[in-house]
């Protein structure tokens, strides 16, 4: 694969991810999670064969569709995030640093991990840095599970570099898959119905 489409995918896995921290509408965070499964896909076929990279993608879409068939047939609404910090300036601002120091830690990861290229560490050590932070600033149940799959997907890119085996890609979708059911599980828990006392 040529270096520019690989650079080209860490670039697009970068603004999705600051885009899942920005972002407070639902439908917004599952398309931009479907998106970031797409540049994913890209930087795991540099590894692994077109059959496992495509399971992989069609993996993280049905995560994000059985999120987004979950939230479509919601009785009620989430519960609103009111928690500090709510500005988009200080996610942006956070956004920047997580991203400056994967971006200077990546240089160092080749030496760990051989086998990928500088695109697939960059990409996959910012969905990691970035889904941890998205993590730490959500409490609601499908914003978390987003983040959670935000940092496997970082896990998987660079994880690819190291190991091509099938049943240990099956094994990392079926636990995308668990992810995304646990969270749709959450998300109907914690939904407040019209007129029930909260």
């Amino acid at each position: 694969m040529p270096p520019i489409i690989s650079w080209l995918a860490a670039v697009l896995l970068l603004a999705t991810s600051v885009g899942l921290v920005l972002s407070r509408d639902w439908r917004w965070s599952l398309g931009l999670l479907a998106l970031q499964y797409f540049g994913m896909f890209w930087l795991v076929l540099g590894n692994w064969p077109l059959g496992m990279a495509t399971a992989k993608l069609i993996t993280g879409w049905m995560a994000a569709g059985a999120l987004l068939m979950t939230r479509l047939g919601a009785p009620g609404d989430l519960p609103e995030e009111t928690a500090w910090p709510e500005g988009r300036l200080f996610r942006l601002f956070a956004a920047g640093l997580v991203a400056l120091a994967m971006a200077s830690l990546a240089p160092a990861v080749p030496t760990w991990l051989p086998g990928l290229s500088p695109a697939e560490t960059f990409g996959g050590l910012m969905l990691i840095g970035l889904g941890i932070l998205h993590l730490g600033m959500t409490l609601q149940p499908s914003r978390v599970v987003i983040g959670l799959l935000t940092v496997l997907a970082g896990f998987e890119i660079l994880y690819s570099g190291v190991e091509n085996s099938l049943l240990v890609a099956a094994l990392l979708s079926l636990l995308n898959l668990g992810l995304a059911l646990v969270g749709s599980y959450l998300m109907l828990s914690s939904i407040q119905t019209p007129g029930a006392e909260a």
